[in-house]
């Protein structure tokens, strides 16, 4: 990090859905994170993509102190 700003970013575990156990880091605590896998199209093609997305959202419950924050999946969305 440069300019003195500092981040403090924490670990989360995804609950549930198709990246269950997954670890990440985030920054803030955001209330949402979106999964994405790609998708296979079909055929070649080098200019469209798609993708299936996932949201997962911030259990409420603090965890323990050092614990990671969890994120569960959300069926319903988008």
């Amino acid at each position: 990090m440069t300019g003195g700003s500092s981040v403090s970013w924490e670990s989360a575990v995804l609950v549930g859905g198709p990246a269950e156990g997954m670890r990440v880091r985030v920054a803030g605590r955001p209330p949402v994170l979106q999964v994405t896998f790609p998708c296979e199209t079909g055929e070649l093609n080098d200019v469209v993509r798609v993708e299936a997305v996932y949201v997962y959202r911030r259990d409420a419950r603090q965890p323990a102190e050092g614990d990671a924050l969890w994120y569960g999946f959300d069926g319903a969305s988008p």
